[in-house]
């Protein structure tokens, strides 16, 4: 299971509407379904560097700790590694988008997450 440190603001605790399902959790990732209709929003939430893939493309609104919003166009098929972030995200678009993100965990053997050079490696 998670430990209380690993996640600030959990986005399956926050946003537990949005964030639908942990498909699969090990020492190593942390695997959720995520699908937000038109005008949903998650709270600010914390994740570890991510890699997300578009099931079903929309505009989101993302909007990290501090910093102002910034509307982004996802599209289906795309799939994107993200460092290390806090932040709010709201469907600005008109179609449900549906995700799969993959937290990477770090401090295990065999893994070393980048953040500055947007690089993973991993021994699977």
């Amino acid at each position: 299971m998670l430990s209380a440190g690993l996640y600030a603001q959990d986005p399956t605790k926050v946003a537990s509407k949005e964030y639908k399902k942990v498909i699969l959790e090990n020492e190593k990732v942390r695997v959720i379904e995520v699908e937000f209709a038109p005008g949903a929003v998650a709270a600010l939430h914390s994740h570890p560097a991510h890699v997300v893939y578009v099931i079903s493309g929309g505009k989101m609104e993302m909007t990290e700790k501090g910093k102002s919003p910034m509307v982004k166009e996802l599209k289906t098929g795309e799939a994107t590694y993200n460092p290390p972030i806090t932040h709010s995200v709201k469907n600005v678009g008109n179609t449900t988008v549906k995700l799969i993100l993959t937290e990477l965990k770090a401090g295990h053997k065999g893994t070393k997450v980048e953040t500055s050079k947007k690089t993973v490696s991993a021994k699977m």
